[in-house]
């Protein structure tokens, strides 16, 4: 990755919130995410928040994720990627796993190449499917990771995102104030930023869980 200008945004002692100690080349790159996603969402609705502030609060949140990565994962799969949270996140921070990025909405798709482009990200790779359409390409392999944050209600990305994985892989979501039951197979990792209480929720996949139909809403 290339080397990016220091940050002026409160990156690094924000990351601490969540127990995560960024390098200064991190740090210049999360910023550097930070400072595009504000001025792509000037332009076209990524996100609700206007502030690099409050947009670098989101991107915090995503790196709660980072505890529950499987160690052993290398292919990861982001639904409904959006402004890249978290997989653009996950992507900048974890450059060991590869990650796809599905975003249907093409002005999202073109931020995300975006960001792969200018923040020098090979491991991250964009794509303009929905994920029912990518499910169903005939080369397509199972993930060791599927992710998702603020696309599906908690229930229905659980059941798509065991879809997408393989035998012992891992489903990750992200929860609000409202708490969901799981399934057997999942856990719930609380934890607090800004006094917001949120949650990842870690779903282990075995062949062993009983699957559930996925509901009708898609990304």
């Amino acid at each position: 990755m290339k080397r990016l200008h220091a940050s002026k945004l409160p990156v690094a002692d924000m990351a601490q919130q969540m127990a995560v100690a960024l390098t200064d080349d991190q740090v210049a790159a999360i910023e550097a995410y930070v400072r595009l996603l504000h001025k792509w969402n000037q332009r076209i609705n990524l996100s609700g928040s206007r502030t690099p502030e409050a947009l670098l609060s989101h991107v915090v949140d995503c790196m709660a994720l980072l505890a529950h990565l499987p160690a052993t994962a290398t292919r990861a799969i982001d639904v409904g990627s959006g402004a890249g949270l978290p997989g653009a996140v996950v992507a900048t921070l974890r450059p060991e796993i590869d990650i796809t990025a599905l975003e249907p909405v093409h002005k999202k798709h073109a931020f995300l190449a975006t960001v792969r482009r200018e923040l020098s990200l090979d491991n991250f790779h964009p794509l303009s499917q929905r994920m029912e359409e990518h499910r169903a390409h005939a080369d397509f392999i199972p993930y060791d990771l599927a992710m998702s944050r603020a696309t599906f209600a908690l229930p229905s990305w659980l059941a798509h995102g065991r879809t997408l994985v393989g035998e012992g892989g891992t489903v990750l979501a992200m929860e609000g104030n409202e708490e969901h039951p799981l399934p057997a197979h999942a856990r719930r990792f609380r934890y607090t930023l800004t006094d917001r209480k949120r949650a990842v929720i870690v779903a282990a996949i075995s062949s062993q869980d009983p699957a559930q139909d996925p509901a009708q809403d898609s990304a």
